[in-house]
């Protein structure tokens, strides 16, 4: 498990961090396919916190993308390095998920988000932060859809709709499982909405959330367990 402190100059302050924000979502890449669904690996990543003490986990989970097999975790706990403001999230797990994933043995591939990317009121979620600080491809795949209005896709699984803000189409809504409730799927960098959503179907052959984040959330709160003592 790494340990992970605070970074200089990380904002501590809204109107900084919506600065960073506003800086770095033109460098969100949203031209690029991103990997074939199935090649090569994706890695789920997600934190737990302990706000009462002030401690963050997260963790890194790679799967080989075509079994869904495990081929690598890693941990980092580190200090909540941001307040806690709707729509600057991103600025609470960065530092602690960047740790995890540089702490990986091997590529992550394609990175899977428990969070949102262009579906953000400011366009520029989790997922997309996190895309542009590592160049990595990344999707996020939430379980609401934040302020976002959509029509109720069809109850088989793989029907979905788009996630609207006014008329943009920030995200889907897509369903995962018949008849259950959808996940959101929104670009966060270097990949399609299209293969976002072919990623997410792979991702669930069984439940309603990817398996990426099936195990990254089990992961990151039992590291947090441990740091915790």
């Amino acid at each position: 498990m790494t340990t992970v402190r605070v970074p200089a100059g990380w904002p501590a302050t809204e109107e900084a961090a919506l600065a960073v924000q506003d800086e770095l979502r033109g460098r969100v890449v949203l031209g690029e396919p991103g990997p074939p669904p199935g090649t090569g690996h994706v890695t789920g990543v997600d934190v737990a916190y302990d706000d009462g003490r002030d401690l963050v986990a997260a963790a890194a989970v790679v799967l080989d993308a075509a079994t869904l097999e495990p081929v690598a975790e890693a941990t980092a706990v580190g200090r909540v390095s941001f307040p806690y403001v709707p729509g600057l999230l991103a600025f609470r797990e960065i530092p602690t998920v960047r740790a995890a994933l540089e702490a990986l043995p091997c590529p992550p591939g394609l990175v899977v988000c428990d969070g949102y990317g262009l579906a953000h009121p400011r366009r520029f979620g989790l997922a997309s932060h996190l895309g542009v600080l590592t160049g990595l491809p990344t999707v996020g795949v939430a379980k609401n859809p934040f302020t976002f209005a959509y029509d109720d896709p069809g109850a088989a699984r793989g029907s979905h709709a788009p996630l609207l803000a006014g008329s943009e189409e920030v995200g889907r809504a897509l369903r995962t499982r018949d008849g259950v409730k959808p996940v959101f799927v929104s670009v966060g960098h270097r990949v399609s909405l299209d293969n976002a959503c072919a990623h997410t179907l792979a991702l669930t052959p069984r439940y309603r959330l990817p398996e990426t984040t099936r195990r990254a959330d089990a992961l990151c709160r039992r590291a947090l367990r441990q740091a915790l003592g």
